[in-house]
């Protein structure tokens, strides 16, 4: 099973990046049969601002599947450049994590979206869109727990260890947290680009399991009992896919 779900996970990739290149290509032609990105005309230059779709695959996640045997997670992103500094944002995901301790072997299966903001702090120089950024974030999951195996707790190392095999699935479980985004995007050749984030999230509510912790929440990641905030981090690779442009003018000085 883990061997079919690897083999899944690197044709959907192999797919993803194959869309990616058919728009560069698309993209690059367009380019050549257009006008120049900017010109100068007396003491100005006038250049294209570009607007649309950016498209991203977290690739954190992607090398964490093949490494690591107790986890399997892909998660989809994408921006929609709104204005000149803020875009709409959003995530989609699956994960499938293993928690497996000398007391404990549960395993967490679910969805989760995230939607909100990016705003763009940083001024770039002419024709470029990279960014540097904060964000918001509204995450939501669903997700499912299964309960393996558990040992009973004791002091006493006189009797073997007293290990129950319980194998209960708790189903149709949900989550909702915010979270702060702070991240940068830089642009490596043609509309692609390189991009790495941190999170620091505070979980909002989790369906209340009898006798048992939600120990894992599919885009929260672990949580713990003593409080309710958590962190994550990631890195990208994007495709901006042009929608429109916008002409700006930016003086030159002599």
């Amino acid at each position: 099973m883990k061997e079919l779900l690897k083999m899944n996970l690197k044709l959907i990739c192999l797919y993803i990046i194959s869309i990616l290149f058919f728009f560069y290509s698309a993209t690059s032609i367009a380019q050549e049969d257009g006008d120049a990105d900017y010109e100068q005309v007396s003491d100005s230059i006038f250049y294209k601002d570009k607007y649309g779709l950016t498209v991203s695959l977290d690739l954190s996640r992607i090398g964490q599947s093949f490494w690591d045997s107790e986890y399997q997670g892909i998660e989809l992103a994408a921006d929609y450049r709104f204005s000149e500094n803020l875009y709409i944002a959003g995530e989609l995901g699956n994960e499938k994590a293993t928690y497996d301790n000398e007391n404990l072997l549960n395993e967490t299966d679910g969805s989760y979206i995230k939607l909100g903001v990016n705003y763009n702090v940083y001024d770039n120089w002419i024709g470029m869109n990279n960014l540097i950024y904060v964000g918001f974030r509204y995450g939501f999951a669903t997700y499912s727990q299964n309960l393996q195996s558990f040992r009973i707790y004791t002091t006493d190392d006189y009797f073997p260890p007293d290990v129950r095999d319980e194998n209960t699935t708790f189903g149709n479980l949900t989550a909702n947290w915010v979270e702060l985004q702070a991240g940068l995007r830089v642009n490596i050749f043609g509309n692609f680009f390189l991009g790495a984030h941190i999170q620091l999230k505070n979980m909002i509510s989790t369906t209340d399991i009898q006798n048992f912790d939600n120990l894992y929440v599919p885009g929260f990641r672990r949580t713990f009992d003593n409080s309710s905030i958590g962190a994550g981090w990631g890195y990208s690779i994007s495709y901006l896919i042009p929608i429109y442009s916008k002409t700006k003018t930016q003086a030159v000085d002599n």
